[in-house]
């Protein structure tokens, strides 16, 4: 469930410049300055594209609304680091306060990486928030606007979707605590919840369905509960050709809310199911 902030830091300029938005060019300074000046609260931590809120997830639309509005009033400029040549809108991010960025690690700027996050190399778009103590493990991507939680882990080549439009449009999120097994995909808007522990290879959409194995009971869909394991899988279903299996989540253990993960344990019961992080 989503629902537009009341308290955008952001300034109304944004939504008055969102209004005329096919009139706006890089040769408009005044808007150019507006908008960049909104991405720099972005990309210091003080403003966000979405936050938790009890069960909902609150979108801020005028922080999307600036980094659409980027792609229009910001020019093509060519950069250079090292022998890599650059063309683009967006420059890189320089704010990494607290941050440890190993090299080949990508983060552009409007992205916010919080005190203790651990960069390997991996990319990081526009608009994402990555939360205290976070590890993104090596070749992951934190697509545009998905907000990651603190003390989480993205495994190797973990895959988190991003949203930019429609501007309400709800983003990825994946709350404290969790842990993301290589390979996971976590895409459109799906939410993974707080110390919730995904298998290795499980790809989560907003569409996929989450079930209790133990119930057989669908939780819901495009959501894995808070403090749970869960694994991809499939479940049968008839079609005019025949009976095939259609992609699921499988929750498979509940796990002691508020209890720090021990990994052995974890992989001890992913092996179980054929699976690990």
């Amino acid at each position: 469930m989503s629902e537009q902030s009341t308290a955008s830091p952001l300034p109304r300029a944004i939504d008055r410049l969102w209004e005329r938005r096919a009139e706006l060019s890089p040769d408009d300074a005044e808007a150019r300055a507006v908008v960049v000046s909104a991405i720099d609260l972005l990309d210091l931590g003080k403003a966000r594209v979405a936050e938790v809120a009890g069960d909902d997830v609150v979108v801020d639309e005028r922080a999307k609304r600036a980094i659409l509005l980027s792609f229009t009033v910001l020019g093509m400029i060519r950069s250079q680091v090292g022998d890599f040549q650059h063309h683009d809108r967006h420059p890189l991010k320089t704010t990494f306060e607290g941050v440890r960025v190993v090299p080949g690690a990508i983060a552009r700027w409007g992205s916010y990486a919080a005190p203790g996050v651990v960069l390997m190399p991996s990319f990081v778009n526009i608009g994402a928030y990555v939360g205290a103590g976070t590890m993104v493990d090596t070749w992951a991507t934190v697509g545009s606007c998905a907000q990651i939680g603190r003390d989480v882990h993205l495994s190797g080549g973990v895959g988190i979707g991003g949203v930019l439009e429609p501007p309400g449009a709800v983003p990825v999120v994946v709350e404290d605590e969790a842990l993301i097994g290589s390979r996971a995909m976590i895409v459109e808007g799906a939410r993974v919840g707080r110390g919730a522990v995904v298998g290795a290879g499980t790809i989560l959409s907003a569409t996929i369905p989450v079930v209790d194995v133990q119930t057989g009971e669908e939780l819901g869909r495009g959501r894995i509960p808070d403090w749970c394991v869960a694994v991809g899988g499939t479940r049968p279903k008839e079609f005019p050709g025949g009976t095939f299996g259609m992609p699921c989540v499988l929750v498979i253990k509940r796990l002691e809310p508020g209890r720090r993960h021990d990994k052995a344990a974890l992989n001890e019961v992913l092996r179980e199911h054929g699976v690990n992080t």
